[in-house]
C-alpha cells in the first residue's frame, strides 16, 4: 500500500502549525501518524501535506490544573498509562491508554491524535467522553477555546476541528475516592480496535449508586453516551443493574463488519455495561 503523494513540513510552534495548515486547506496534522498513516495507505485520507507537530516539546506534559488534570496533546500512550499523576487522580484513563495497540504504538501514538482522529473503535475518546473531558482548541489570530467531549465527536472521523485549528490540551476531571470506573472492551487479539467497549463512571452513595456515567466504543459514528443506562442507574441500588444495562444499545447504531454484527454488538453491549457499572460499584 503507497499512499498518495504529500509534502512534509516540521512545525517548531503551535503558531507555526496553525501557519501552515491556514495556508494549505487539506493539509493534515501529524502527532504519532498510527491513525492517519494507515488510512493515507489505504487512499481513504489523501491530504497534499502532513503538519507534523509531534516535536513541539511544549505539547507534551501531564500536570494538575486545580480539579482538573491537564494533559498536552503530544503526550504519548505510554507516559499518560505510566503517569503517577493519572495512576493517582483519574487511574480510568491511565488504564485504557495501556490497552492502546502494542508496546510499538503506545511509545509513538498520542492522546490528541487518537482525540483528533475522531475513530469511534478507539478507546480513549469513549473514556474521555465518560470522564466530561474538556479540549483546548488552537486557531489563527491566537484565537483559543474549549469544547466538551460530548460536543466534539461530531461523526464518522469526524471533529470539531476545523482544518487551521490544533487541539493543543485535554483536560480530565480528578476522580475521588467516592467514585468508581470501569472500562471494559471485547476484541480478539489485545492489539485489536474494540468490537464494542464500555466505560462507565459510578458515584457511590449510601451503598448504591448517586449518579452514573456510561459511554460506549463502537457502537455509532462516534462514541456515544448511554443515558438511557445512566437515567435507570441514578440514585437506584445494585439490584437496577441487569435492567438498566439492557437498555444499553438504546439510541445507538453499531456497525456490521467481518468482526461483528450489529445485533451481536447490541447483544454485548449489554452484558459489558452491567459488567462495566458492577465492577465500577465495587464488584458483585
Amino acid at each position: 500500500m503507497i499512499p498518495a503523494p504529500f509534502d512534509y513540513e516540521v512545525a517548531d510552534s503551535v503558531d507555526h502549525a496553525i501557519e501552515m495548515l491556514s495556508a494549505t486547506p487539506d493539509a493534515k496534522v501529524l502527532a504519532g501518524g498510527h491513525s492517519l498513516i494507515p488510512l493515507m495507505k489505504l487512499r481513504f485520507a489523501r491530504p497534499s501535506t502532513l503538519v507534523d507537530i509531534s516535536r513541539i516539546g511544549s505539547l507534551s506534559y501531564i500536570r494538575e490544573d486545580g480539579d482538573r488534570i491537564a494533559i498536552g496533546a503530544c503526550t504519548r500512550h505510554q507516559d499518560v498509562h505510566r503517569s503517577e499523576v493519572l495512576e493517582s487522580a483519574c487511574p480510568m484513563l491511565s488504564y485504557a491508554a495501556g490497552l492502546i495497540g502494542d508496546p510499538q504504538v503506545r511509545h509513538r501514538g498520542t492522546i490528541g491524535g487518537a482525540v483528533s482522529h475522531g475513530d469511534p473503535a478507539s478507546d480513549l475518546p469513549t473514556v474521555l467522553l465518560a470522564l466530561d473531558a474538556q479540549f483546548v482548541i488552537r486557531g489563527p489570530n491566537n484565537a483559543r477555546r474549549a469544547i466538551g467531549a460530548g460536543d466534539f465527536f461530531q461523526g464518522f472521523l469526524q471533529t470539531d476541528l476545523a482544518p487551521d485549528e490544533v487541539l493543543t490540551e485535554i483536560r480530565v476531571p480528578k476522580l475521588g475516592s467516592h467514585i468508581g470506573w470501569s472500562y471494559l472492551k471485547f476484541n480478539r487479539r489485545a492489539q485489536d480496535w474494540a468490537i464494542v467497549g464500555v466505560a462507565a463512571i459510578v458515584e457511590r452513595s449510601n451503598g448504591g449508586i448517586g449518579t452514573a456515567r456510561v459511554a460506549l466504543t463502537n457502537m455509532g459514528a462516534t462514541p456515544l453516551r448511554a443515558t438511557s443506562v445512566e437515567e435507570a442507574l441514578a440514585g437506584a441500588g445494585r439490584e437496577a443493574i441487569p435492567a438498566a444495562a439492557a437498555m444499553a444499545a438504546e439510541g445507538s447504531s453499531p456497525p456490521s463488519d467481518t468482526n461483528a454484527g450489529a445485533d451481536f454488538r447490541r447483544h454485548l453491549a449489554g452484558v459489558l455495561v452491567g459488567r462495566a457499572v458492577e465492577e465500577a460499584l465495587g464488584g458483585p
